[in-house]
Order: C-alpha cells, then sequence, then structure tokens
C-alpha cells in the first residue's frame, strides 16, 4: 500500500490539535475528514456555511482554512468548555460566528432564509435528531456531510444499527445525491436537488 500523501494543515491547527488533546476530548473530527472539508469549503465561494458540533474546532480549522474571504462560518456548540478552545484559537477570524447553544432550540428558531451552501452535522441534532429540519436549511447545490459512520471505539451499544438505518434514509432521500465513502471515518457527502429535478 503506498505511503499517504503529506497534506498541509491549517495554520492554527498544530496548537489546536494540542490543546484538544490536553483536555482529554475525544470525538474531534479527523486530519482526513477536514482535509474533505476543508476541499468542499473551496468550491463556495462567499458561501454561508453551517458546523453543528463544534467541539474544540479541529474540523472547523479546516473549514475555516478553505473559506474565500467573503464566506461566513457559524458553528454552534452546547459545552462551553470545549468551545472556550476554539475561541480561544479561533476566535478572532472575522468569518467564524461561534454559538453557545444547544443545536435542538438553535435550529427550531432558524429562518428559512438564508440557507446554507454547506451543512457539516457532527453531533446528534442536524444528523440522527432534527434531519429534515436541518436539510430544510440547506440551498439546492449546497453540500450536507457526515462522518463517524463506520464503527467507531467510543459507540454505544446498539449505534450500528442506528448508522445503517440513517446511511440507508439518505440514500432513498428524493431530494440528495449522496455518496456513502469507506474512508477516514467513514463520511457521507449528499448534494441537495433542485425541486422538479430527478
Amino acid at each position: 500500500m503506498p505511503a499517504p500523501t503529506p497534506f498541509r494543515e491549517p495554520l492554527a491547527y498544530p496548537a489546536l490539535r494540542q490543546a484538544t488533546l490536553a483536555s482529554g476530548f475525544t470525538m474531534a473530527s479527523d486530519a482526513p475528514t477536514g482535509t474533505l472539508l476543508r476541499a468542499l469549503a473551496a468550491s463556495k465561494p462567499g458561501g454561508n456555511f453551517l458546523e453543528i458540533g463544534t467541539g474544540t474546532g479541529l474540523a472547523t480549522a479546516w473549514i475555516l482554512d478553505g473559506l474565500s474571504p467573503e464566506a461566513r462560518l457559524t458553528s454552534v456548540e452546547n459545552d462551553e468548555a470545549v468551545l472556550q478552545i476554539a475561541r480561544a484559537h479561533l476566535g478572532t477570524d472575522p468569518r467564524l460566528h461561534l454559538v453557545l447553544a444547544d443545536a435542538g432550540p438553535w435550529l427550531r428558531q432558524q429562518p428559512p432564509d438564508p440557507k446554507f451552501d454547506f451543512i457539516f452535522a457532527d453531533t446528534w441534532f442536524g444528523k440522527y435528531l432534527m434531519l429534515e429540519e436541518t436539510l430544510t436549511l440547506l440551498k439546492p447545490g449546497g453540500f450536507y456531510l457526515i462522518d463517524d459512520m463506520l464503527p467507531q471505539p467510543n459507540w454505544p451499544e446498539g449505534h450500528s444499527a442506528k448508522a445503517a438505518d440513517l446511511a440507508t434514509y439518505l440514500a432513498l432521500h428524493p431530494d440528495l445525491v449522496v455518496v456513502e465513502q469507506n474512508w477516514a471515518t467513514g463520511i457521507i457527502v449528499a448534494v441537495k436537488r433542485q425541486r422538479g429535478t430527478s
């Protein structure tokens, strides 16, 4: 098997990774997932981006590294301790709006417009809970992304069935074009269809 191709990390990433390790937070997205997030973020110049589940900001750093100067990223997290780590390392970026909130109530309060060009759902809400409400906030042609769809060491008993059901639901969703990737921690990328297309 060939050696993995090297990649350039976001500027804030090494210090952010160290702070994450020191905090004991173990639910962060991995670097291969980050490289995909960055590439897809770069495809939406001036876009409106949403991350549900900031954590310590590791995935946030990758998304920001792909954003154009005029793009905007809203990232929602309900744990103030981990959000403080993200804020300390990324909070000076004017493109980033960090929100301390429970994602469920926050999603319910969102207006129908402006919609998002890109949604990375990295927590239960927007993924296993309130999925349809989240997809309503996505523009036609926008990306919906989730990771951790391959078995993970921290999965509770019975979660494999939930992940399989979610993958099937997305694959059969009439408003989505879906690719499931057996790569990194298991990634699903979906693109929202323009209504009236098949």
